[in-house]
């Protein structure tokens, strides 16, 4: 393929982008919803932010310097925060102009992303997944550059739609019709399920969170080691500490 064809590639692949994210229904925002889930990136003043900004910063060095856009976000257990962490991240995201992100709830057995945000109504995302839903179903958009995919209802056997060719089919076709510069995939956790083992091809690299006095050392170094051995990891984010020395 020659280099006017490439181009002539790229620009319809943009077009078509700018046309999916356009027809995207609008993110209702409840600032007083947002406070009570603690989603502190939404105010661009608060200096609560400071922390998910400079992870923000850091993420995205290490996505750009190894062409990587996927990020999954994952815990030992249930309730170390990780919903928190993507949430605040990905609205700390939205406020870099250039960066199109997508935050999708792919932890189908306990959905958390539209209680937290407030959505009601939303369709299955596993109907996305299996093929059965357009983008525009289950996307919402928050201003012109991030989009959240929200799971509007459990399924209880979640792994066999989360390792299923038809999944990585239609994650790869979201890809290319939506361009994102980052993906960040809220998922389960690690040790209660094993939606996270089957999702892991989808990713590039993994963030693990730990819940200060609650997650054990154990629990982290097990979890570190099984991924870094099958993904990549950005990290570990210790979540919930209430000690802490200042700056």
């Amino acid at each position: 393929m020659d280099r006017a064809s490439e181009q002539t590639i790229h620009a319809c692949s943009r077009i078509e982008s700018e046309v999916v994210w356009a027809g995207l229904p609008a993110l209702r925002i409840d600032p007083a919803i947002l406070a009570q889930n603690r989603v502190v990136t939404i105010n661009r003043s608060t200096p609560a932010r400071t922390p998910f900004d400079m992870m923000r910063t850091k993420i995205l060095q290490t996505l750009r310097q190894n062409n990587w856009t996927s990020v999954a976000i994952t815990s030992p257990a249930p309730s170390c925060g990780k919903t928190f962490l993507a949430l605040n991240l990905a609205f700390s995201l939205a406020d870099q102009k250039d960066c199109r992100t997508l935050l999708v709830d792919v932890d189908l057995r306990r959905p958390q992303i539209g209680e937290r945000l407030g959505v009601t109504g939303s369709p299955p995302f596993e109907s996305f997944l299996n093929g059965r839903s357009e983008i525009s179903e289950v996307f919402l958009r928050h201003d012109s550059n991030l989009a959240v995919g929200v799971n509007g209802q459990p399924v209880p056997f979640s792994a066999e739609t989360l390792q299923s060719p038809e999944t990585t089919r239609v994650l790869r076709e979201l890809r290319q019709r939506m361009s994102p510069d980052v993906i960040l995939y809220d998922m389960s956790s690690m040790l209660s399920t094993d939606d996270v083992i089957a999702f892991l091809p989808n990713v590039d690299c993994v963030i693990l969170v730990a819940a200060a006095e609650r997650t054990t050392l154990s629990e982290v170094d097990s979890c570190e080691q099984y991924l870094s051995e099958k993904s990549n990891v950005l990290g570990v984010v210790l979540n919930d500490c209430r000690f802490h020395h200042g700056y």
